[in-house]
């Protein structure tokens, strides 16, 4: 028996050491599209920050001029978030934002299987190995390149409604406004979050490939633009970055 005990505690052990010398925000990881975004530094002095203003954060770093890159989630237990940092060093995000929010006490019985399928070779298992509680918590961390300064700098969205009589999803006129770069085009036109873009130089816009259709054709130039503010009709003038 005790020889039985030893080999299932050298399984456990075994499988706690390449549980810990994985990282989980490396394994995790997902981008957010296939443009290779990275850092414009070849070797970035990356920034990370612990933080639990989720959506404030996300708009924060679009009007800052940066873009995410992918994220991390899942859950475990007490995970350092130096991790993620060794992990957002590795992609060069320029800033990854660190979150993390209590999940459950998860009892180390339910890791019961795993073990067992682990010692097979011995057939037995003492199940006092086992004993004990985790803290179990939710992890995400979010990874951020800054950008060049685009010609316009807006980041839209195409919003859609549902028609309460007949219950028809119907897309909503122009494109609305998540973001607004600090220092951009758009911001010193007075355009702002929230704001419904209609019109560039007199063309409608309904999708973000018109938006930079438009932006693109008339970058340099001084162009018209045409949005909606709390119901309301509204003009601007801005002129675009030429690069």
């Amino acid at each position: 028996m005790m020889k039985k005990m030893l080999c299932v505690a050298l399984v456990t052990f075994c499988i706690q050491t390449v549980l810990a010398a994985e990282n989980l925000y490396e394994k995790n990881y997902k981008e957010q599209n296939n443009s290779n975004l990275k850092s414009m530094q070849a070797n970035p002095d990356t920034k990370m920050y612990v933080s639990n203003h989720f959506d404030d954060d996300n708009i924060s770093m679009l009007e800052s001029g940066y873009d995410m890159m992918g994220s991390s989630g899942f859950e475990a237990g007490s995970i350092a978030p130096d991790l993620a940092l060794e992990h957002a060093k590795s992609i060069k995000a320029d800033v990854v934002l660190v979150y993390s929010k209590y999940a459950s006490k998860k009892s180390s019985l339910s890791t019961l299987q795993t073990i067992k399928e682990a010692a097979k070779t011995t057939g037995e298992i003492d199940e006092d190995v086992l004993k004990g509680d985790e803290e179990q918590y939710k992890y995400y961390a979010s990874y951020w390149a800054k950008l060049p300064m685009p010609l316009l700098g807006l980041h839209v969205i195409k919003l859609k409604h549902r028609e309460k009589d007949s219950n028809e999803v119907i897309e909503d006129d122009g494109l609305k406004v998540l973001a607004v770069i600090k220092g951009s085009s758009a911001a010193k036109a007075g355009l702002k979050r929230g704001d419904v873009l209609l019109k560039i130089a007199g063309v409608e816009i309904q999708t973000p490939a018109q938006l930079s259709q438009a932006v693109g054709k008339n970058k340099g130039k001084e162009v018209q633009i045409s949005y909606e503010r709390n119901d309301n009709l509204a003009e601007t003038s801005a002129k675009l970055i030429a690069q």
